[in-house]
């Protein structure tokens, strides 16, 4: 099997005003992933969304990459969602 960089992609939705209360809450799990990713980055968007995406070179579809937790559902509207992606470049 053929390795590439693959991107993990995790967007949740905060509870109404608590879209930096999530970030933070991202942004220290995204620092203590098992491994540390090739590229991480945070986003954020209307309606208090919060993206995370982490990059991961010489890696493959299947494998067994460190992903965020679900947040406590106190935090979030409704559940995770994620996406894989293999980058082009």
């Amino acid at each position: 099997m053929s390795t590439a960089t693959i991107v993990l992609m995790w967007e949740a939705r905060a509870v109404a005003g608590g879209g930096g209360e999530l970030l933070e809450w991202a942004r220290a799990r995204a620092g203590e992933l098992a491994r540390e990713p090739h590229r991480t980055e945070l986003l954020r968007a209307p309606q208090d969304r919060v993206l995370v995406m982490t990059w991961w070179q010489e890696a493959s579809w299947g494998d067994d990459l460190p992903e965020l937790p679900e947040p406590d559902t106190a935090l979030i509207t409704r559940p995770v969602h994620r996406w894989r992606f293999e980058s082009l470049g």
